[in-house]
Order: structure tokens, then sequence, then C-alpha cells
């Protein structure tokens, strides 16, 4: 089913925004009950749809197989600013059916760096999510349309702080006065 059929000229704007966007940027960042703070995710955009994979040896996308809805915040390409906000149906594929060997396949294509091989589909079967996010239609931010406040938000505690003197580094030009 096409969410974008029979929509007003802007929404059909919207939607080749929203897909274009996300053809072009294979980062995008996902918001979702009970997930924390938006997350930095790899995906692949394959039949109108994104898709990602979590857990097992793959990224971290705690509760995503309890939501129905995610947020989507994809990047510009060149610029690396946000450039468009929507909101995806969430759909957890199961290992086995169609569905999941086509977004499988997909996500093996382009999986970076994967150390699995050939049995990686066997790995994500039985130890990862793969997720299909599917536009519902409602985009939020988008040119034009975007906040106005800086929605900066503070660090995330963490135990990854550097105590004490930093190190040394090699052509580092020495600052004047006391040392710190």
């Amino acid at each position: 089913m096409d969410p974008w059929q029979g929509v007003p000229v802007e929404t059909a704007q919207l939607q080749a925004l929203v897909e274009e966007a996300m053809k072009r940027s294979a980062i995008v960042w996902l918001s979702y009950p009970g997930g924390g703070w938006p997350r930095g995710v790899w995906h692949v955009w394959h039949d109108a749809a994104a898709y990602v994979v979590s857990g097992g040896p793959e990224q971290l996308l705690p509760g995503i197989e309890q939501v129905e809805r995610v947020v989507v915040i994809a990047r510009a390409k060149d610029s690396r600013a946000r450039l468009v906000t929507w909101v995806a149906a969430a759909e957890v594929l199961m290992p086995g059916t169609e569905d999941w060997q086509v977004a499988a396949d997909a996500l093996r294509a382009e999986r970076l760096n994967a150390t699995q091989g050939d049995t990686l589909t066997d790995v994500w079967a039985e130890q990862a999510t793969i997720t299909r996010l599917t536009p519902t239609g409602e985009v939020t931010e988008y040119p034009g349309a975007y906040p106005t406040d800086a929605q900066a938000a503070p660090p995330v505690e963490s135990a990854a702080t550097t105590v004490g003197r930093l190190p040394w580094v090699a052509h580092r030009r020495a600052r004047r006065g006391p040392a710190l």
C-alpha cells in the first residue's frame, strides 16, 4: 500500500524529499518511546521503506521490537544538516519469511566491514532483529518548517571521560603559562 497515493501536491513533494534523503544517506536518527535519545543507525532504503538491523553483533536499538511508530530524522548528504523528519510505522520482520529474506539481502549488500561474510544472515536470523520502517505520510520537519529552538540536549552520562592530564600529542603547539 502506497501511503502517498492521492495526496495533495505539497505532500507529494514531501514524499519525494523523504525518499531522496533516505536514498542518499546511509545514516539516520531514530527516536521512539523507550529508546532514549535519538540514536544514529545505518539503514537501507528499499521498496519505499527503510530497513534497520539491530541486536546481536549489530547496532543497539533497545525496545524497537515493541514500538509501532518511530520518528526518523534524515540528513542532507552534502551538508550533513537535518533535512527532513518523518514518522514511520515500525514492523519487525520474522526470520524465514519472504519479507525478511528480501530485507536481509538488501541489508547484507550494504553492510560495511561485515566479519561473518556469507553467514551474516544466519547470524541475524539467530541473534538480531530486522525492522521495516514504512512512511505513514506524516512529515514533521522539512525545509521551511524547522523548529525555531536549538534542540540542544545535554550530553549523555558516560564513564568515558579523561581524568587528569591529557596525553602528549606529537606536533602540538606548546602552551604558554602553567601546565594543566
